[in-house]
């Protein structure tokens, strides 16, 4: 039982992890990134598209999601 859990919650940690790596990837740095690919023109009143505002809550979360599944390892290993 206790090794059904593990591996469901390894698979969750390399998931969020490599998700994680490849978002912030995504995120734009100093030249646009790929919310200038994406939202072009279209953008909100505080210059952020809504390409790079939906980008940033999927980063949020997933990194919440590797947090919680960090932690849990440790007290469960």
């Amino acid at each position: 039982m206790g090794s059904i859990f593990l591996n469901i919650l390894f698979s969750f940690h390399i998931i969020a992890s490599v998700g994680l790596v490849l978002l912030i990837l995504l995120h734009a740095g100093r030249g646009g990134g790929i919310s200038g690919l994406f939202s072009g023109v279209v953008e909100t009143f505080d210059g952020a598209g809504i390409v790079e505002k939906n980008l940033d809550r999927l980063t949020i979360i997933l990194g919440v999601i590797f947090a919680v599944t960090t932690i849990t390892l440790f007290i469960v290993l």
